[in-house]
Order: structure tokens, then sequence, then C-alpha cells
């Protein structure tokens, strides 16, 4: 198997249904209704735009075991070096070691891209995720309780962060 980047052309099918199936059968989603091939064109869009990465672990045949990307976490300038990053792996594959791959992968781009803080937003009974989290480093910075409604109960949803390196010297609070 082997570390790729992610791009429409290739990989939006699989991306999709990984994200489907999280949403129709997890919390791991606080959405309800599956999305759409069209909506695939925006969302690599605007990471390429902002030149956030889509990683993937395919396996040798050329399944896509799973993925991983980050993007904005708040739209502000000052949030600027702050990422917020999502890791699936197709429920097929859990509990192979695939995520810890594919974290480990983007926490190493988050590096090279100076950026400061990683934060996760995890359902706070994803116990497989947090475990995930907290072998790279990765603490608890507080839970929003009952912030979602999914399958006829209330989520609570527990943010985990990681701090990076310092932002490269020169750096300035303008954009």
């Amino acid at each position: 198997m082997k570390l790729v980047r992610c791009t429409y052309g290739r990989h939006a099918l699989s991306i999709l249904a990984i994200l489907n199936e999280a949403i129709e059968s997890s919390t791991a989603i606080y959405d309800y209704k599956a999305r759409s091939l069209e909506s695939m064109v925006d969302w690599f869009a605007v990471k390429d735009q902002d030149h956030f990465p889509v990683i993937g672990l395919e396996a040798d045949g050329g399944e896509l075991l799973g993925f991983a990307s980050y993007g904005s976490f708040r739209a502000w300038p000052a949030y600027r070096h702050t990422v917020e990053h999502s890791v699936y792996v197709h429920h097929a594959h859990r509990g192979r070691g695939f995520g810890s791959r594919l974290l480990h992968e983007l926490i190493t781009l988050a590096q090279a891209q100076s950026v400061h803080v990683l934060v996760g937003g995890i359902d706070a009974s994803n116990q497989a995720s947090i475990g995930l989290h907290v072998k790279f480093g990765f603490t608890h910075a507080g839970t929003i309780q009952q912030v979602g409604f999914k399958f006829g109960r209330w989520l609570d949803l527990a943010f985990y962060q990681l701090i990076l390196e310092q932002p490269p010297p020169g750096l300035v609070d303008t954009i």
C-alpha cells in the first residue's frame, strides 16, 4: 500500500463513498443526508485553492483505504495558522493502523506548511478516534455538550488539539 495525493478524477467517488457511509451509520459526521458527487467538485476546488492537502492510503490494487485532509478552522485572518483536520478510514479497513499512517502524514504536511495548531472535532463517544489523537500527542481542549442531534440522541463534540512548532521567524499579524 502507498500514500498518495488524492485528486478529484481518481478519488472523488471513493472519498464520497467513505464520507456517505460515515454519515449514514455513525456520528463521525454530524450530517443527515448523503452527499452528492457534485459536492465533491467544490470540496476539491477549495482544497486546491487554499493549498490544503488531501491524502489517501491506497491498497496495491488502487483501492482507497482511507483519506485525510485539513481546512480552515475559522474564517478570520488571525486563525490562518490553525486548521481543522479529518481522518476517515473505509469501514471495512478500520483497526489496522491506517488512521495512524494517515494522521502521521497529515501532521508532517502541516509542519511543512507552517501550521501552528491542528484541531480535531470528535464525537465524544468515539473512543477509537480519541485514542488515535492522544497517541499522536493531541490534548483535550474542551467539549461542547449536546451540540448535535443524530440517531435520536444528543451528541457531545470534543475538541482535541496538537500544537506544532512555532510559526517561522518574521511572522507578522497582517495578511
